[in-house]
Parts: structure tokens; sequence; C-alpha cells
């Protein structure tokens, strides 16, 4: 992108993002994210997930730099050099899952999702879930502490923990990942198409519910969670040339 001359610093409340914010606007100024050219989130992953969850509807760009303890999303923090960085930092762009709740009280839910949507039991008993594509079910029943979708940009995080696959930015998959498995004993997931409608059906939920949550948004006592990818929404963020998402998620793939 050109040269900002607008940049909305926004920091967790962590001491090393609150100083790297006093430090950053005696700089470079302050401005409203309504009228910035460009965001610059300062913490971890989590920060950047809310800021995307809270801003996104502005469809501003964002660079965010990493003043937390969890840093995929982010760039390495210089107070240095700022403006030419997003000059030439590297743009991606990510859609977000959205995720439709039906609870058992009958309530229905919408959220976005830009790492992964999970389902997992609520209490000690494990999770009986089926599960559908586009509308066809596939698994009659899954026994497991729960299952989850994750994106190409979330196929790192929570879903690889969960043994699910690391996806290349740009695949057009989402990985659909069991977590803690115990019926069937071999399956172990599988790679989807990201505009691949996924259902899931919460088998027996009176004795075993089961809690939804995009990201770090949860329902609670659902009884069917629809997933599909977005295709009106979308954000753009930014990376230094030198270590852009796409080579951080392909880097993750060889580390022993």
């Amino acid at each position: 992108m050109t040269t900002p001359k607008k940049i909305a610093f926004l920091a967790s409340e962590t001491a090393p993002a609150q100083q790297a914010l006093a430090t950053l606007i005696q700089r470079h100024g302050q401005y409203h994210p309504i009228e910035a050219d460009v965001l610059c989130p300062l913490g971890g992953d989590g920060f950047m997930l809310q800021t995307l969850h809270r801003l996104e509807a502005l469809e501003r760009p964002v660079y965010g730099m990493k003043r937390g303890t969890v840093g995929f999303l982010m760039n390495q923090y210089s107070a240095d050099g700022l403006l030419e960085r997003i000059a030439t930092a590297e743009p991606a762009k990510l859609r977000p899952l959205e995720m439709t709740v039906r609870t058992v009280s009958g309530s229905v839910t919408q959220s976005l999702a830009y790492n992964e949507v999970s389902l997992l039991r609520q209490t000690h008993q494990a999770a009986h879930i089926r599960i559908g594509l586009n509308g066809q079910t596939r698994l009659e029943e899954l026994i497991s502490d729960g299952v989850l979708v994750a994106t190409p940009a979330g196929s790192t995080a929570y879903n690889y923990s969960a043994l699910g696959p690391i996806l290349p930015l740009g695949s057009h998959t989402v990985a659909l990942t069991p977590i803690a498995p115990f019926r069937p004993r071999r399956w172990r997931g599988a790679i989807l198409k990201a505009d691949t409608e996924v259902v899931f059906q919460v088998l027996d939920h009176d004795k075993r519910p089961v809690s939804a949550t995009a990201d770090s948004h949860e329902v609670r006592d659902v009884l069917e969670v629809t997933i599909r990818e977005s295709r009106e929404r979308m954000v753009t963020l930014l990376f230094d040339p030198e270590h852009n998402l796409e080579e951080r998620i392909l880097s993750e793939q060889f580390v022993a």
C-alpha cells in the first residue's frame, strides 16, 4: 500500500503494549479508526482477533506488531521505520467462518471466526456429534471431547494442537478436526473445500451438553451448529515481506 498518513494505534492492557502505544503516538500521532488509513494493534494474537471482530466493518488494512505472548498474526515490534514498513508490507486477505448456532432454549446466535469454530463438551462426559457436509451426513456419530473447523490462518493454532493439518494460505480449504476422538478410532478429520457447509448436530444433548466457540465468542447448550466461509466479509492483514503470513504457515510444517 502507499505510505499511510493516518494510523490508528490500539493496544492491549499489558505494560509492553501500553509502552509501545505511548512511543508510537508520540512519533506518529493518533487517529480514530474511522479516520485512519491503517489500523495498528499492539499485543498478541488474542488482541489481534479482538481488533478484527470489533473493527472489520471499517474495511481498513491491519498491520499488527507483537507486544504479547503469541504473535503469529503479528509483525515484530520496532518503533523505527514504521511508515516504510507499512508501505512495503505484503497483504494477506482472510475470509472468516460464519457460525450459526441453535441452542436448547430455541435461541439462534451468529458469530464470525478468523481462526476456528470449535465444539467442546461442557461436562465430564464425552460429546456425541453427528457431522454433515452440504446436506449429507458423513459421520453418524463422533464420540470425542469435541470437534473444530479451522481456517488456514487458524490451522497452526488450536487445530494443530489437536493434531489437525496445517493449511497453506490461499488454498481455499478448511480443516475439520476431532478433539480427543474415542470413536471412530481411525478417523482423524478431513480437509474440505472452503465453501463446504458443515453442520454439527449434538446428540443426547440433555445428558451430554456441548458449547460452541467462534474464536472467543462462546455459546452453551447447543443443538446444532452450521459453519460456512463468509463470502461477504474479508479482512486484509499486512506483513513484513521477509516474514509474511504465507511463509510463516509454510515454515510451521518443517518445525522439528
